[in-house]
């Protein structure tokens, strides 16, 4: 029993510990003032939820990119509900063993902030931005293997160079 109680414990501290860790952004401003700076690194924050079958299949490639190319900082923000955050999005990150930052976008009034990312982003996802500085690129695409996410990035890359 002992035991059992432990385990218990010890499965609530690592779940609270990856709660902490995802960001919840209820608003877009919050999200655009932490996420989207304005400085010389390059940032690939992908936008996805858990019930999208394409943005699933693609996941593995924006992991991937995030352990291999150590010239971008990959954000992956779930557009899931707020109500399942715990019960599905942090679940799913943890079952994958997602080590990219995953945060959370709550922010419901698309019409308000879709066009801050990309003027003619309808709302689909998976969607990609890509930016640094004043440079920005965006895919409203699903991406088919890890090749074409790595080659679109690295075009991006050395355009800014």
């Amino acid at each position: 029993m002992k035991q059992l109680l432990l385990i218990s414990f010890f499965l609530t501290i690592v779940q609270t510990s990856i709660a902490q860790e995802l960001a919840v952004y209820d608003r877009f401003a919050n999200f655009e003032k932490a996420i989207i700076k304005n400085d010389d690194k390059i940032y690939v924050i992908n936008f996805w939820a858990t019930w999208c079958a394409p943005c699933i299949k693609e996941l593995p490639y924006f992991e991937k990119l995030h352990q291999q190319n150590k010239n971008v900082i990959v954000i992956l923000a779930s557009l899931d509900s707020k109500k399942d955050i715990e019960k599905k999005l942090i679940p799913f990150v943890k079952r994958r063993k997602i080590t990219a930052q995953v945060v959370s976008l709550n922010d419901k009034d698309y019409n308000s902030w879709l066009p801050k990312i990309d003027q003619d982003w309808s709302g689909s996802i998976p969607a990609t931005f890509i930016f640094s500085g004043n440079q920005k690129l965006f895919a409203e695409r699903e991406f088919d293997n890890f090749n074409e996410l790595n080659d679109y990035v690295n075009t991006f890359i050395n355009q800014k160079k």
